[in-house]
């Protein structure tokens, strides 16, 4: 019976957004609703890794993306990611989503090794940093770095849902 998700911490800006969508549900105009299951039925089965230091973090988007249909794989840290990665078969990851502040290696440092490996799919598999640093400066390095594209923290379901979408 649940129709909705919200991450917390709360901030107004997230609440408003989210709220928003539903009352425009009642209206009628539940678009946005549809586009995400229809997004979310596409990435049935793909698997991504999600380096992520924080262990609440971790679960939270592990809940998010499986309920997605997302196989999730974690690497508590940008050098356990670069270790999965290459170690895997080529192809065998569909995308990977990258926390940028972490211990050992930063996902700045993770991406531009994954990108730097000798394998063919190293230079192709989506990298997606997920983090609070949203300055456009912080986007910028992460573009430089070899990543494909940005989403903020708190994890936005429909952000989320729509980058992955265009990028898996």
């Amino acid at each position: 019976g649940i129709h909705g998700f919200i991450a917390k911490p709360l901030f107004r800006s997230t609440l408003y957004c989210h709220l928003k969508e539903f009352m425009e549900e009642k209206k009628g105009t539940g678009r946005r609703r549809q586009a995400h299951k229809e997004a979310a039925g596409s990435l049935q089965g793909k698997r991504v890794l999600l380096a992520e230091d924080n262990d609440l973090n971790w679960e939270i988007a592990n809940e998010l993306l499986t309920a997605m249909g997302l196989e999730v794989e974690w690497a508590e840290n940008g050098k356990v990611c670069l270790e999965k990665f290459s170690q895997s078969q080529e192809g065998w990851y569909n995308g990977i989503l990258m926390d940028l502040r972490m211990p050992i290696m930063t996902g700045f440092e993770a991406a531009k090794a994954i990108r730097a490996l000798g394998r063919e799919d190293a230079g192709e598999v989506p990298i997606i940093a997920m983090s609070a640093d949203t300055f456009e400066d912080d986007v910028k390095r992460c573009l430089d770095c070899g990543m494909d594209a940005h989403v903020a923290k708190p994890i936005d379901l429909q952000e989320v849902t729509q980058v992955l979408e265009e990028y898996l």
